[in-house]
């Protein structure tokens, strides 16, 4: 199981040279890969393209950028620009967003994310791999190529957690990247899910996960939990937290280097290929916790 650490809003609104700095700091703690979230704040892409430099070497990607508002040309166009930026690193993790947030912030439609998803796959995919397209279909109209020297396509990871989406990750994705999906729900529903859907090819299950390294357990995931109040409302996480018949707190890795390499090894055992942490708290607990878990990873 590789561990890679992710940046951005997850851990707080950051001046873009600091996240570089985190960023830099992982890879040389030994971190596998680097993801940069993407909300409200930081553009991943853009975030990623600079920070590449202070990071030779590991895998760079985003987790994720949302898909609606973006249409599959825009996006192809982006995606390999940055690609050939940063040496052929990236991973491009891609979501429908949370509802809420495409609805009100854009106006734009939020029904059958995952019919949606198909089809902009259908699209990206082929763009990704400088295939001309000429596509005219229910949510989506696409005519065009793009042709970047340098630019190889990236793997690309979609944002799965229910049924209908995880069988899409697995049929036209390179694999899944999941957030506060605790281990029952990931060895019962994820990991079956999507490896049915793949069929004879090994899809690449990404688990994202809060984690604090700290001798204050209870003080940690109290703070967790009211910091993270509203994730644990979001309709998408919270029918994961309710398979995990557990709470927003009750997910985050947290304890002192035993206990979180005892905590590490269950979300291993559960099929995941890879852990995406975030390390949360004080500047102090992020260096500490991301200097630890950093050694960790197979």
């Amino acid at each position: 199981m590789r561990i890679g650490m992710a940046f951005g809003d997850v851990r707080g609104r950051a001046p873009l040279p600091e996240i570089t700095r985190q960023i830099q700091e992982a890879a040389a703690a030994g971190a596998a890969s680097a993801w940069v979230t993407h909300g409200v704040g930081w553009d991943a892409l853009t975030t990623l393209a600079v920070a590449a430099p202070a990071a030779p070497g590991i895998e760079l990607g985003t987790a994720v950028v949302p898909f609606p508002q973006r249409h599959p040309l825009v996006l192809a166009t982006q995606a390999l620009t940055v690609q050939a930026a940063i040496g052929n690193r990236l991973t491009l993790g891609i979501g429908a967003g949370i509802a809420r947030m495409v609805s009100t912030m854009y106006g734009l439609p939020t029904d059958r994310p995952a019919r949606r998803m198909r089809e902009y796959l259908e699209v990206l995919r082929p763009l990704l791999q400088g295939e001309t397209v000429d596509h005219h279909g229910e949510t989506y109209t696409a005519i065009g190529a793009i042709d970047l020297p340098g630019a190889q396509a990236p793997s690309v990871l979609i944002a799965a957690l229910g049924p209908a989406m995880l069988k899409v990750a697995g049929e036209l994705a390179d694999g899944t990247i999941t957030w506060m999906t605790g281990p029952r729900t990931l060895t019962n529903h994820v990991v079956p899910t999507i490896t049915r859907a793949s069929g004879s090819r090994t899809p690449r299950i990404m688990a994202g996960l809060a984690v604090c390294l700290t001798s204050a357990e209870d003080t940690v995931r109290a703070r967790f939990a009211e910091q993270f109040a509203l994730a644990g409302q979001v309709p998408e996480y919270r029918a994961m937290l309710d398979r995990e018949g557990a709470d927003v707190a009750d997910v985050l890795i947290v304890g002192d280097e035993d206990s979180i390499a005892k905590q590490l090894a269950r979300i291993g055992d559960t099929g995941v290929t890879d852990l995406m942490l975030a390390p949360i708290g004080t500047a102090e607990e992020q260096a500490r916790t991301t200097a630890f878990v950093s050694t960790i990873g197979g």
